[in-house]
């Protein structure tokens, strides 16, 4: 067993390897604090046949034993990846995929389990860490390694790897990734900040990166294995050439058609022509001929890009696709909008709910509730394909939770808004940043249902294309820029600052002079789209959307909880019976009434009232005859509250029968004249009435 170790904020994070997992390609157990991690890597001795991709899978999986818990649920085990595992898997997966040789196509499985749970809210950057470190060590030829942090901003100060507790206290907070050379991935969201200080927290997070990067070279040197040689794929320069001659000018006019799918089915047939020409022998060379085809448009595409300065569909490097957006499209939902940029569509829809509408997260920090919930829907039809439809896939999830992180920024708090709040994104067209476009039509949807969101909030999604020295980062990449480009960086904001981003890059990592450049021209790019739809609706609309149920709150005495529950629930659920109103009771005495009748709500809140209310010696109510006895009536002064009006107090005569003067239902103006000990409330009619001398009985 070997380990190596480095303080990190006071705590040891230690890497071993030798006791878990021997059979594994590379096995690292990595700790801090209390958070343990299994990381393992496994290769394929043989790659795939017929493939031009690495065919890699990440998957992080949660333990519940790890908290000390037993799942829920009939089987009692651990099944379906939830959306953290899922989102978790592809953290892990963005820092490393792009640092393998090309040509390299074994099969290559990851897994990162969660052994031991802690605090600490590390889980997710000790698995990026010890997947490293085990292809590190591993003959899997990967020879760069990859560290994380995670970067808490809270005001202008910086935390470094803050625990679950000081995270909730951050207003911002992200995930760096890199090598010792330069950042790869990054992805954070909260409240609105600056570019500048964006920046100065990626360098602060860099430092740290270097330093656990420096902790897996040691270790590496101590057990590493030799690398499998990697053979990159051979190119016949003379089947390079016919392919060439066949095809260059006609690839030329093609990449500049602006309509995608022209462009493509363009592509496709001068690829199909060469192919007939060219795969006429005994071998089929077919998957060869698209290979240099496919490197022909690629280079062409860039070289445009970098020495013209002109884009596939002919926009400059800072030129943002036509926009166009609409509110209020559909009729009975709460709100709802249409963003098209280009020939990318996105249609938002709003529903609002009640505190029973809220998510319930069973996870391994504990149970949480969630009132706020993007979806994001990526049908084949988008992108002109068939595929079959199944459940959310690791994409869609991932670019939900982008633009759900982006908006949720500037959502009014619980207290100002006690609603639910579910988007739902279907992304009818897209070519090119289509989490973006879900983002501005979220933020249109919230507004079109009258959601009082602090700011509206935009997305853009910036490439880069680098070819040594020279560089050009672009705005609003369709999808063959980030396709065939060297950086996907998305960005959303107010008008104030950033509230998330996200980037991914497919070359060695990025300087800091390119990330600064392309936050510049981000906050550009921006500040013109949120321009474009304030023009459809610069802000809240000022009522709620016509089928929204309306929420009315009211505060009581946290002591008269029980008396508005009732025991077993049999007030609150005769309440809710006679007025069909949806009842919310928190610990703090917060009462949320939701309806769509406004009657309905007023009359549980009336009811309510009533239950709450304490009655007040010298003061007259207006009750309610509930009951008659031979020594009086029963009279309710508020629902729930009855006092005795005894029979000596109905009147200045005397009265021989209760049944002479009242029967059950009257209405009777009462004073009350005395409350005892045990709380029991003494009426008076006659003292009510000579108070009100309108009131007089008849004689």
């Amino acid at each position: 067993m070997t380990h190596v170790e480095i303080e990190v904020k006071g705590k040891p994070l230690y890497l071993e390897t030798g006791r878990f997992a021997r059979q594994a390609d590379g096995s690292v157990v990595v700790r801090y604090g209390d958070t343990v991690v299994l990381a393992t890597a496994v290769a394929n001795k043989e790659p795939r046949l017929n493939i031009d991709f690495f065919p890699l899978t990440v998957d992080y999986q949660e333990k519940a034993y790890a908290a000390g818990k037993i799942p829920g649920g009939f089987f009692k085990r651990e099944g379906r990846p939830s959306e953290k595992e899922v989102l978790t898997s592809r953290l892990i997966d963005r820092p490393i995929r792009p640092l393998f040789p090309d040509g390299f196509y074994c099969e290559t499985q990851c897994i990162v389990s969660v052994l031991s749970f802690g605090s600490e809210n590390i889980s997710d950057i000790l698995g990026i860490i010890g997947i490293s470190a085990a292809l590190g060590i591993s003959d899997i030829p990967f020879e760069t390694p990859v560290s994380a942090v995670r970067i808490g901003i809270l005001k202008d100060s910086f935390v470094i790897n803050p625990d679950l507790q000081e995270a909730e206290q951050c207003d911002f907070n992200m995930v760096v990734a890199g090598t010792d050379e330069a950042v790869i991935m990054v992805e954070g969201g909260g409240l609105e900040i600056t570019e500048e200080l964006l920046l100065a927290a990626l360098d602060v997070a860099h430092e740290e990166i270097k330093k656990v990067v420096a902790l897996q070279r040691k270790f590496i040197s101590m057990v590493g294995r030799p690398k499998r040689t990697v053979v990159p794929p051979l190119v016949d320069e003379k089947l390079t050439s016919a392919v060439s001659d066949l095809s260059l000018g006609k690839i030329k006019e093609a990449i500049i058609i602006p309509d995608k799918l022209r462009r493509q089915d363009a592509l496709d047939n001068i690829l199909s022509e060469v192919i007939a020409s060219l795969n006429a022998g005994e071998a089929d060379i077919s998957k060869d001929i698209t290979f240099i085809f496919n490197k022909l448009e690629k280079d062409l595409v860039r070289n445009m890009v970098l020495q013209q300065g002109i884009r596939a569909d002919g926009r400059k490097p800072d030129e943002i696709r036509k926009i166009s957006c609409d509110v209020g499209i559909l009729p009975r939902t709460h709100g709802s909008a249409l963003f098209v940029r280009g020939e990318t569509q996105c249609l938002a829809a709003i529903t609002l709910g009640t505190s029973e509408d809220e998510q319930i997260i069973d996870a391994l920090e504990g149970e949480s509730k969630k009132k706020f919930m993007l979806h994001y829907n990526f049908p084949p039809f988008s992108v002109g394909e068939v595929k079959p439809l199944r459940s959310p896939g690791r994409r869609e999830i991932g670019h939900g939770m982008l633009a759900e992180r982006a908006i949720k920024a500037v959502l009014p708090e619980r207290t100002q808004f006690p609603y639910t709040i579910r988007i739902v994104a279907d992304i009818l067209e897209s070519n090119g940043s289509s989490s973006m476009a879900t983002v501005c039509g979220g933020t249109l949807a919230l507004m079109d249902a009258g959601v009082p969101i602090r700011t509206p909030v935009a997305g853009i999604a910036m490439g880069l294309i680098k070819e040594g020295d020279q560089t050009v980062v672009l705005t609003d990449i369709l999808g063959l820029e980030d396709h065939l480009g060297d950086m996907d960086f998305k960005v959303t904001g107010s008008e104030e600052g950033i509230t998330a981003f996200q980037m991914d890059v497919k070359i060695s990592g990025v300087s800091r002079d390119i990330m600064s450049r392309a936050l510049i021209q981000a906050k550009q790019g921006r500040l013109f789209i949120l321009q474009r739809m304030k023009e459809i609706l610069a802000s809240p609309r000022e009522t709620l959307a016509t089928h929204a149920p309306r929420i009315y709150t009211m505060q009581i005495n946290p002591e008269k909880i029980r008396e508005v529950i009732g025991t077993g629930g049999k007030v609150i659920r005769g309440i809710v019976e006679q007025t069909g109103a949806k009842i919310d009771i928190e610990d703090t005495g917060v009462i949320n009434i939701a309806s769509a009748d406004e009657a309905s709500a007023r009359k549980a809140i009336d009811i309510i009232k009533g239950i709450v209310a304490d009655a007040e010696v010298g003061k007259l109510y207006m009750g309610k005859v509930k009951r008659i006895v031979d020594f009086g009536a029963f009279v309710e002064i508020f629902p729930g509250t009855e006092g005795l009006l005894h029979i000596s107090q109905i009147s200045e005569k005397r009265t021989a029968n209760v049944t002479d003067v009242f029967k059950e239902g009257d209405e009777v103006l009462v004073k009350v004249i005395e409350i005892d000990k045990m709380g029991r409330i003494r009426l008076s009619r006659k003292e009510a009435l000579r108070e009100q001398p309108s009131k007089q009985e008849e004689t």
